[in-house]
């Protein structure tokens, strides 16, 4: 960048104190940040559930089939553990049931009615 082209595109701070750029630079910072915040609250991925997975005791083959019965039924956005955890509420099963449940193919139905059905 050329001295000439520096000069110009700074003449809109040149009048701001220390502490004027420094609230500035934050400002914008958070204009980059927040979008990549939201993202990540929002999203998941598969390599977050089975982690999640594996710490409420599931060995790493069990995560992947509750993980893969997850994404075949489009409930990857509310979260394995979270599905995990609430089927196990409503049926009144431990945690470890209600995983082994769905790796053996069980309440998948009565999750996407929980999740996909507009209850949460």
């Amino acid at each position: 960048m050329s001295n000439t082209n520096f000069e110009e595109r700074r003449k809109h701070l040149q009048n701001l104190s220390d502490e004027e750029l420094k609230d500035k630079f934050w400002s914008l910072l958070e204009q980059v940040v927040d979008p990549l915040v939201d993202l990540a609250r929002k999203n998941t991925t598969p390599s977050i559930e089975r982690s999640v997975l594996l710490r409420m005791g599931f060995s790493s083959v069990e995560t992947s089939a509750i993980v893969d019965g997850a994404m075949d039924r489009g409930l990857m956005p509310y979260g394995c553990g979270h599905i995990v955890y609430r089927l196990s509420k409503d049926n009144n099963l431990s945690i470890r049931e209600t995983g082994l449940k769905l790796i053996d193919g069980d309440l998948w139905d009565e999750a996407i009615k929980t999740f996909k059905g507009g209850v949460s």
